[in-house]
């Protein structure tokens, strides 16, 4: 749990509770001991805090947020602080949320140069509360305490130096010798607390009203603004009070309740059913992507950013120049954006091949098909691939839609086949649903989440079906929302009830950011629903400026006189009289029906558990993170209330609409789905 090494004069306390050195009730009281100790022998001149492997120190341990056991992490933070010897701390890796307040709780910081630090309590729906909103700002100033507590991103080492977070960059080899040696040096006691900080009212209204949107509805950025706020205008411990209010708000509400439910479904997302520790993974030295369009380079651009070799296949000469200059003008803007260094993207590109010739792929561990989605043409591609990917080799399909099996039964390794279903932008989604086939082996499946989480992504296990997890839900809701629009809703009227409801965009505004001509049969001349007639008209969405919307070069949105018509059109044929449609009604519609689809889901077995689900919504689709996803967020209002609504509007889902007997049985006993 802890080590203590005695350097003559100066002790050093390494914090070692892997995996991120949380601090756990056991960790803080054997922190407070052996700081005690040390700083009771007179011939000590100070301490160095360190952590034990690639953490500094990953922060407190969740499951005691709502639980105050001494030693209290406030408490002991100010122990440090009000130490009469300097106490250092070496940031040899990561310092997060209490990590980083237990950080500057120390009177002095040395960071190595790969070390990041961060307080990231507001994507858990809480604040930093012991001491970071009233410590940072003393360090770094309002606007970095602002960006660094409301968004809650990590920041570099260079960028915490510059800052004044950290006193110096030691490399990892020294930061113990240079900790020990800054104890000896006599500089003295500096105490946080005691450091001037000064920002007027005006400048947190400004950054409130600045970030308007991205605050909209949320509790916890807001009240991170209001602690720096009293770091300002009160004293140090009035502020740790008024801190400590704010926290004990936020960490009992529901936004908060949410945002942990998903941090816990996340890490149970990893645990698949008869996929133990011990199955052998296959080694993933190099990569192939069939496919060289936006989806391919996307996919491309994780493996080439986490240094792994990677091949395009394209069919065309042009295609090959398309390619390879979508992703340098990728990697050209993370430069221009300051992500990425002109070195990093140079050894990026360096591992990149794209060519023509199939015959390339035979080296590789994993080959991605990304081309059109249509089965047929899938299929040729992996009969070619049959033939010549190594035998050893994982075949992967990024599908959204279609069937693994039937895409794995054209090869004479099935048990090599999977769905890899990345999501758009591809180097920016951080959902992959992966699609375990019939045959697909164990070690293969197991491979996959593997990688899929080393190129940074989040996996979540789906069975085949049409649609898989996601795009399944999606079905219902999009169905009912073209209904509505026959019986008398407008694009606008649905899209704004979900926006409302928290969603980045609504069904119509999604459509038409993906492109209206995915899925569509590309005849003109048949015209089996709305969006068939919009298409037939060139109307593909934003990239046409049109499409459920007409957009100008702003891109913004607006009302359609030729979709009215076409709606129009629809409604006199098939005899449907205009009606006006409550809000209510439309949340029913759209969304009870996911949350019943995704029941059927889990009693088919395509998810493994509810909150799996969840994750693939919140990651892949735009559910807000405070609502913790279709799933939970059902089970938060009722089930009863989702099967209540559902039964009052039955007469207008449609005759295909069957409820749940899952969702109906456990609202009756007032379980919850995740229950077996």
């Amino acid at each position: 749990m802890l080590g203590v090494v005695h350097h003559d004069d100066v002790v050093e306390i390494v914090l070692a509770n892997p995996p991120v050195n949380a601090l756990s009730v056991q960790l803080r009281s054997a922190l407070a001991k052996a700081l005690s100790d040390a700083l009771s022998f007179p011939h000590v001149r100070g301490v160095v805090i360190r952590g034990q492997g690639s953490f500094f120190c990953g922060g407190a341990d969740i499951n005691e947020l709502e639980q105050h056991n001494d030693p209290w992490l406030p408490d002991l933070i100010d122990r440090i602080e009000a130490a009469g010897k300097p106490v250092i701390a070496a940031i040899q890796g990561d310092a997060l949320g209490g990590g980083l307040e237990l950080a500057m709780g120390c009177h002095y910081r040395l960071a190595t140069p790969s070390a990041k630090l961060g307080l990231p309590e507001v994507k858990l729906g809480i604040l930093p509360g012991a001491g970071g909103t009233q410590r940072l700002p003393r360090l770094a100033g309002a606007e970095t305490a602002l960006d660094m507590i409301v968004w809650g991103e990590p920041i570099s080492a260079l960028r915490a130096l510059e800052r004044g977070i950290v006193d110096r960059i030691v490399d990892q080899d020294r930061i113990v010798a240079e900790a020990v040696a800054y104890a000896r040096s006599g500089q003295g006691i500096r105490r946080t607390r005691e450091l001037p900080f000064v920002a007027s009212d005006e400048a947190f209204d400004l950054f409130k009203s600045k970030n308007t949107r991205r605050l909209r509805g949320l509790h916890a950025p807001a009240a991170c603004v209001e602690a720096v706020r009293a770091a300002a205008q009160l004293s140090f411990d009035e502020g740790l009070r008024r801190e400590h209010e704010l926290f004990i708000g936020l960490v009992k509400g529901e936004q908060s309740l949410a945002l942990r439910h998903l941090f816990f479904a996340e890490r149970s997302a990893r645990k698949i059913e008869g996929l133990g520790k011990d199955i052998a993974r296959r080694t993933i030295r190099k990569v192939g992507v069939i496919g060289g369009g936006t989806m391919g380079t996307g996919i491309s651009i994780n493996f080439l950013s986490r240094g792994i070799p990677l091949t395009i296949i394209e069919m065309d000469p042009d295609g090959v120049a398309r390619a390879r200059n979508f992703i340098t003008a990728s990697y050209n803007t993370a430069i221009a954006k300051g992500n990425l260094s002109e070195d990093q993207v140079e050894k990026a590109l360096s591992l990149l091949e794209v060519t023509h010739d199939f015959s390339a792929l035979s080296g590789c561990d994993l080959v991605i098909e990304a081309v059109y989605e249509d089965i047929e043409l899938k299929k040729d591609v992996f009969r070619r691939l049959d033939r010549i990917a190594d035998s050893s080799a994982i075949l992967a399909t990024n599908t959204s839609f279609l069937d693994v099996n039937k895409i794995a039964a054209v090869t004479s390794r099935p048990n090599d086949v999977l769905g890899l279903h990345f999501f758009s932008p591809a180097n920016i989604m951080k959902l992959v649903e992966v699609v375990r086939g019939t045959e697909t082996g164990p070690d293969v499946l197991a491979t996959a989440i593997e990688v899929s989480r080393k190129i940074g992504k989040v996996p979540v296990v789906a069975g085949v079906c049409d649609g898989f997890i996601g795009n399944r839900m999606l079905t219902p809701r999009q169905a009912n929302a073209e209904a509505m629009l026959v019986e008398g809703a407008t694009p606008e009227q649905i899209d704004r009830v979900h926006i409302d409801f928290g969603m980045p965009m609504g069904p119509f505004q999604m459509l038409d950011l993906a492109g209206l001509d995915v899925g569509w049969h590309r005849n003109p001349a048949r015209i089996d629903n709305i969006k068939d007639a919009i298409c037939s008209r060139g109307r593909l969405g934003q990239k046409t400026k049109a499409g459920f919307y007409d957009y100008g070069d702003d891109r913004k949105p607006r009302p359609s006189e030729v979709v009215e018509q076409i709606v129009g059109e629809f409604r006199e044929r098939a005899g449907i009289p205009l009606r006006r449609i409550a809000d209510e009604e439309i949340v029913v519609r759209t969304l009870y029906t996911m949350v019943n689809e995704g029941a059927k889901i889990l009693e088919e077995g395509i998810a493994q558990r509810a909150s799996d689900i969840n994750v693939v919504w919140v990651y892949g689709y735009g559910w807000p993170r405070h609502k913790g996803g279709p799933m939970y967020w059902a089970e938060r209002i009722g089930l009863q209330t989702i099967v209540d609504g559902l039964t009052r509007y039955r007469d207008r889902l449609g005759s295909t609409f069957t409820l749940s007997p899952l969702l109906k049985k456990r609202a009756a006993e007032g379980r919850s789905l995740n229950n077996e």
